[in-house]
């Protein structure tokens, strides 16, 4: 019947029954009787088999529940509010003229879309506070002229990284913690034409043909989008935030960065013109270091800068920033890293500033590092200033030169001075925990000596890293010399007793 239900396990099928036995025939008179077969032994009947009881079952192992992460409320908005803001926001876009609009500044611009959003909340009659309509206001205004939903997040001066996964999902990074949000996009278009408007800015485009695009924000903020169909949930875009306030040498020794004296040495290594190289992982502050370091350089020196994605904010007025291309639609027209650092030696340069060298343009940087460019700086990914040696030594061979090892350390040591590593610590905290010279080589190995380290002690009752920066006792450093022909040798002397005691 319907609505039955039935067993899964079919029925056993009934048990036959046992065959007659038929009747012992006599032998016939005379006959002889034929050899019978010893019967078999009829085997022992079994004893019935007690149930054994079932093994005792494995301690159940309970894995701890997932807790979801916890969302951020920033001004927070009800669907109810997403849908009147989606039905006012169709109406004005059948109402205006972009074309027009798109003649109007900033200001005139959004005058005009707030007096067109109030008379169509008054034709639909849509019941909302004052509060609320503002709100709204502000919303569509920064959808049609700004960057949506990314705008409060990009007014917060503590938020380090906006990650967005797609339109529902939006993550911040705060204090070196990554935290859901509650910001959303109307639909994956919204996200899109908000991606492609960013990139727009910087004369590139991202879409179907080209999916990936690294670009900027006017304020230097660093900004990958990489969009579908290699992006299966829409468009994915990262955004690496600076702080508005630049930051200085002495912003690092209030947070912990470094010691007041491991400050000074590296305040004595910027203005020295000496080679350095700034090693980390990613999101470990390197650019952050190198815009502190370039901070002491003179005002009279000629700077040029080389980057993927112009993010370096140099103080001094004579700085000439240069930026790579990437390929139009027909593969040509690129100009890469290497191209720009070979460019810079025929511009007079005093110091060239590579952004992060992350390839062949290892060997021109370092041959414009031992040609009279004194004091010139790049960043590269690498946890120590061991491998960060080994990845110059590997991305020289990248570029397939064929050079013996020996040549190339030979040349490494003759160019790279010091190098400044900077690490991400579990807890969040950015430290410097390294300050070490390159002297020279032993074979074929390049001798090293640390000035500074990060000695961790342990964590707090918060879960906060302990340490502290300590001197390794080396009282006159391989740059020693340098210091002493501008002069800084009392300063350096000083910084370095100060800190062995």
């Amino acid at each position: 019947m319907f609505g039955r239900r039935t067993s899964p396990v079919e029925p056993a099928a009934p048990a036959a029954k046992p065959a007659a036995k038929k009747p012992a025939q006599r032998p016939q008179q005379g006959a002889k009787p034929a050899p019978q077969k010893p019967a078999a032994a009829k085997p022992a009947p079994k004893p019935e088999a007690k149930p054994k009881s079932p093994p005792p079952a494995p301690p159940r192992v309970t894995q701890p529940e997932a807790k979801e992460p916890e969302t951020v409320e920033i001004g927070g908005r009800s669907d109810e509010y997403f849908q009147t803001k989606t039905t006012i926001f169709n109406a004005l876009i059948d109402t205006i003229d972009l074309s027009q609009l798109a003649q109007l500044d900033t200001e005139a611009a959004a005058e005009e879309i707030r007096d067109i959003v109030n008379e169509i909340i008054s034709i639909k009659n849509v019941q909302m506070s004052i509060a609320e309509q503002e709100s709204l206001l502000q919303d569509i205004c920064n959808d049609v002229l700004g960057y949506g939903p990314l705008e409060p997040l990009l007014a917060r001066d503590d938020i380090a990284d906006i990650m967005v996964n797609g339109s529902s999902h939006v993550f911040i990074e705060v204090g070196g913690k990554i935290q859901l949000t509650n910001v959303r996009f109307r639909d994956n278009a919204q996200l899109m034409n908000i991606c492609q408007r960013i990139v727009s800015q910087v004369g590139r485009r991202v879409d179907e043909s080209s999916p990936i695009c690294d670009a900027r924000l006017p304020d230097g903020s660093r900004v990958n989008v990489i969009a579908p169909p290699l992006s299966i949930d829409g468009a994915a875009l990262t955004i690496r935030k600076f702080k508005k306030d630049k930051l200085r040498i002495q912003d690092l020794v209030n947070f912990g960065s470094i010691s007041p004296e491991g400050a000074k040495v590296l305040e004595i290594i910027g203005h020295c013109r000496i080679n350095t190289l700034i090693s980390g992982g990613t999101g470990s502050g390197k650019t952050t270091l190198l815009n502190c370091l370039t901070g002491f350089i003179e005002h009279d020196e000629r700077v040029i800068t080389c980057e993927d994605a112009a993010e370096l904010q140099l103080q001094q007025p004579h700085v000439v920033r240069l930026e790579t291309r990437p390929p139009n639609l027909e593969g040509q027209g690129e100009v890469t890293m290497r191209d720009l650092v070979k460019n810079c030696l025929r511009m007079r340069p005093e110091r060239i500033i590579v952004g992060e060298v992350r390839g062949p343009e290892a060997f021109d940087l370092l041959q414009a590092m031992n040609t009279g460019h004194d004091g010139s700086m790049g960043t590269l990914h690498a946890n120590s200033p061991r491998e960060a040696l080994q990845r110059v030594e590997s991305m020289i061979t990248m570029g397939g030169y064929n050079l013996p090892s020996k040549t190339i350390k030979e040349m490494i040591v003759g160019s790279i001075d010091v190098i400044v590593q900077a690490a991400r610590l579990r807890d969040g905290s950015r430290r410097i925990t390294h300050v070490t010279e390159v002297l020279g080589t032993e074979g074929d190995t390049i001798i090293t000596q640390d000035l500074f380290i990060y000695d961790m002690d342990g964590e707090d009752a918060d879960g906060k890293i302990v340490g502290k920066h300590k001197s390794t006792g080396i009282a006159r450093p391989a740059f020693w010399d340098r210091a002493r022909y501008y002069g800084k040798e009392a300063e350096l002397a000083g910084a370095l007793d100060a800190a062995a005691d």
